[in-house]
């Protein structure tokens, strides 16, 4: 058991974090670059530490300055929320070792399943299904490599091993192609992952990108909290998320979602962690784990009611999962937009000082930002200034309620994608919901050329 959680993140999740801990009466440390000296969520702590400079390598990355923090502040565990060292194994171990609680699962989980082979090899031993293409890496043999692939069938991918956040991945559509293909995707993977080993598998055409929430804890038990659909991304980036994934079955995602919880027992995982999975032709394909909390939980804490970092953090303290499968159940639709300090346009970075701050209101509406008039928008981290989510009786409800919330919001000082959202919500095919992985793609390239 632990009462004081140093939250090892930024922006709005280190907000999101802080304020579920004050729900469960646990004293905060909030860690922080000097470019964040004056965020809200800072001055909200307990106990504030600065850790760096603005550079995320000296600060939010610094492990050793993490640690130090934890000890001086008396903070017993650490929430890492989700990017920088929430997924990193090694760090896990240096928080072990100092005798602290990481929030989230074991090292060996995130090291487990941070490797896409051997993730595939143990989904598949728990019948999770997974995409065709063999749960190893490529032998160095060209020929070999050239069999497996034919084996397959064309097209497929190539992919590093260690990869992630959409990069060290390369479509082959004929075997001409194979050769680069590998030479390129195993030099990215070793410079940008430190590992060069690749594994390859079918390339599916039109898939959508849906997602399984589960939560563990460290008794045995697991749940799965319902169905996510973000298929909705620009260059592997995700943009807008919605809970249930529309168009679905409802026994079939219930089926895939036993098997999810099923492998988290089978592998002894504890904590909040998502099932990423490629749906088509009314069948799922898994291609990773998160083993960590996202960016797009809410959808589904709003459809299932359920406080997922809460939850996340007692089940860290050892508290048995309160929750059975037979409690859970999905209610009504909600989607999330993620809004960017970006150009709409270009997707160009637009950094500096809010002037303006107007947030949508009503029934079935949140917001999450640490962001407010005032506030500077540093130039050196992920551009996400809030979440603005919905809740609606249907998905049809839910979009329009997210249409007028859209319409409400205003940010000034800076560009933000906010015409960017309101054009998507508006599109035909996005409102019928159901759209595939490039979508989002070709809707933005039409616009460019109209």
């Amino acid at each position: 058991m632990f009462d004081t959680v140093l939250i090892a993140n930024r922006g709005e999740i280190a907000l999101r974090i802080l304020r579920a801990c004050r729900g469960l009466g646990l004293r905060t440390v909030a860690v922080h670059s000097e470019a964040d000296r004056d965020a809200s969520y800072v001055a909200q702590a307990d106990q504030a530490l600065c850790i760096g400079p603005a550079s995320a390598g000296q600060s939010y990355l610094n492990q050793a300055a993490i640690l130090l923090a934890a000890e001086v502040s008396g903070a017993q565990a650490i929430h890492p929320g989700y990017g920088f060292l929430s997924e990193n194994a090694g760090f896990v171990e240096s928080v072990e070792r100092a005798g602290l609680t990481f929030i989230g699962p074991s090292s060996a989980c995130i090291r487990m399943m941070g490797d896409k082979v051997s993730a595939k090899r143990a989904m598949r031993a728990a019948g999770v299904p997974c995409v065709p293409g063999p749960d190893r890496s490529l032998p160095e043999d060209p020929a070999a490599v050239q069999a497996i692939a034919r084996e397959i069938g064309y097209p497929v991918i190539v992919k590093a091993a260690g990869g992630g956040g959409g990069r060290g991945m390369r479509v082959v559509r004929e075997e001409s192609g194979l050769p680069d293909a590998l030479a390129l995707t195993r030099e990215e993977a070793r410079r940008a992952f430190a590992n060069p080993e690749v594994y390859i598998e079918k390339f599916l055409l039109h898939p959508r990108h849906v997602e399984i929430q589960v939560l563990a804890d460290s008794h045995g038990n697991a749940v799965w909290l319902g169905s996510r659909d973000c298929s909705l991304q620009r260059r592997h980036q995700k943009v807008l998320e919605e809970a249930p994934a529309p168009h679905i079955a409802a026994a079939l995602i219930a089926q895939v979602g036993e098997r999810c919880a099923a492998a988290c027992r089978q592998i002894g995982y504890c904590g909040v962690g998502t099932f990423e999975f490629l749906y088509e032709n009314d069948a799922f394909y898994f291609i990773e784990m998160n083993t960590r909390l996202q960016v797009e939980h809410p959808v589904t804490e709003m459809t299932s009611g359920i406080d997922i970092v809460q939850q996340q953090i007692r089940v860290a303290r050892g508290e048995v999962l309160s929750i059975a499968q037979a409690d859970v159940a999905c209610r009504g639709h909600a989607l999330e937009c993620r809004i960017n300090a970006e150009d709409p346009r270009t997707f160009a970075p637009s950094p500096g000082r809010i002037t303006e701050w107007s947030l949508p209101g009503g029934w079935g509406v949140r917001v999450d930002s640490h962001a407010g008039v005032g506030y500077r928008v540093p130039p050196y981290y992920d551009s996400m200034v809030a979440k603005l989510i919905v809740h609606g009786t249907s998905r049809e409800d839910a979009l329009i309620r997210l249409r007028q919330a859209l319409s409400e919001m205003k940010v000034g000082g800076i560009s933000t994608n906010l015409p960017l959202h309101r054009d998507i919500v508006r599109d035909d095919a996005f409102s019928a919901g159901g759209v595939d992985i490039h979508h989002l793609e070709r809707w933005l390239a039409h616009r460019a050329s109209a």
